[in-house]
This record gives structure tokens, C-alpha cells and sequence, in this order.
């Protein structure tokens, strides 16, 4: 699994969403990469006033984009989306071999 990201703070538009990061995860596997995007989808962004979050799957990579109107709201949104992330991952990366092993 690999992972790249990108973050700037750029005018986007005149409605305020100045801050945005992207990034995305390499599984690997189109089938994992939907497992992990299905149970990290449920979770809808708490101020979607203040915080848009797109997730899309392709090629067996997770993509991420979060755009806010500050950065407190961008930097708390990612990084409970990180801890999520890497939550989910690792139980799937857990499971997986479990199965494997049996």
C-alpha cells in the first residue's frame, strides 16, 4: 500500500473554500480499496458548511479531497479522516490475513 497527498492554501472560488488537501491510497486491489470506502463513506463531514469531503475509488486507489473555509476546519477534518483511515486499514489488513491463514 502506498500514499501520496497534496495540501495548499489557494483561493477557490468567491464562496470562501480557500483551503483544500488531496491525497490518495494504493491498495493495491479495486476490491479492498471499495471494502475500506464503503465502511470510511458512512462517516458524513459534521459542517458541510465549512467542510467538503470527496471520496471516489479507481484503479484500486482511495482518493480523498477535502476543501474548507479555514484551516482549523481542514486540519481537524483530515486528521480525524486519517485516524479513520488508518483504523480501517488495519483491521482489513488484520482480517485479510486471518483468512488467509485459515
Amino acid at each position: 500500500m502506498s500514499s501520496s497527498a497534496s495540501c495548499d492554501a489557494e483561493t477557490m472560488n468567491s464562496l470562501g473554500w480557500e483551503y483544500n488537501c488531496e491525497f490518495e491510497v494504493d491498495y493495491k486491489s479495486q476490491e479492498y480499496a471499495a471494502i475500506v470506502f464503503a465502511a470510511l463513506d458512512v462517516d458524513k463531514v459534521l459542517q458541510p458548511d465549512k467542510v467538503k469531503r470527496q471520496i471516489s475509488i479507481s484503479d484500486g486507489k482511495l482518493k480523498v479531497r477535502f476543501e474548507a473555509v479555514e484551516a482549523r476546519f481542514l486540519r481537524s477534518s483530515f486528521s480525524a479522516f486519517a485516524d479513520l483511515l488508518i483504523l480501517a486499514t488495519k483491521i482489513f489488513e488484520e482480517y485479510a490475513l486471518n483468512i488467509v491463514k485459515s
